[in-house]
């Protein structure tokens, strides 16, 4: 019974990867726009981020953030969101794959392997969590966004607005992290990039 039930939830992650992988790749296929000469191009352009970190009760405030200025890294960072959900997925994976083998380690003791599972359900519940959030906060009117939920807490990216992020936009994304997490909003850290 407990060989069936740990294979059901292998097949479940394994599953939730492969369709994160799949929705990850169409993303950036939808995200990509062909120019004259047969090119793949991305039309965002990253410029001035700003970061919106809670403060006090009820405040937030926005700082500027300084990026690189030359054109290799604003051509590299024009495919942010894309990349960053790529590069998250790929050390979610890899991070699987060790806590799998640790799991399937005969050699391993009880408490490891116990560890291992518990950290793959973990990682498992995170990514749905990431992926309900970004499609949230993409709901409510904002071009784009991608979240990291670690230990400490939640970072969520959003692509900058006409405006810039103001206050009630942080208030909203962070209400919508509140619902789908277990975190206060002192552990949420909202940053704004175009």
């Amino acid at each position: 019974m407990v060989i069936k039930r740990r294979s059901a939830v292998y097949s479940v992650i394994a599953l939730m990867l492969c369709v994160a992988a799949y929705l990850n790749w169409s993303y950036q296929r939808g995200d990509q726009q062909i120019n004259e000469a047969g090119e793949f191009e991305d039309p965002k352009i990253l410029g001035e981020s700003q970061m919106v970190d809670k403060t006090e009760p009820g405040q937030s405030e926005i700082a500027d953030l300084d990026p690189a200025g030359d054109d290799q890294t604003a051509a590299a960072a024009s495919d942010y969101f894309s990349q960053a959900r790529l590069s998250r997925q790929k050390a979610r994976d890899e991070a699987v794959s060790i806590f799998k083998q640790t799991s399937e380690n005969q050699n391993a003791d009880q408490q490891s392997r116990e560890q291992a599972e518990a950290s793959i359900s973990a990682m498992a519940e995170n990514a749905l969590k990431e992926a309900r959030i970004e499609n949230l906060v993409v709901a409510k009117g904002y071009q784009d966004c991608v979240t990291f939920i670690n230990d400490d807490g939640v970072n969520v990216i959003v692509h900058k607005t006409e405006q810039g992020l103001q206050a009630e936009d942080a208030a909203r994304i962070r209400d919508i992290v509140i619902s789908e997490t277990e975190f206060a909003a002192d552990a949420i850290q909202i940053i704004e990039t175009a």
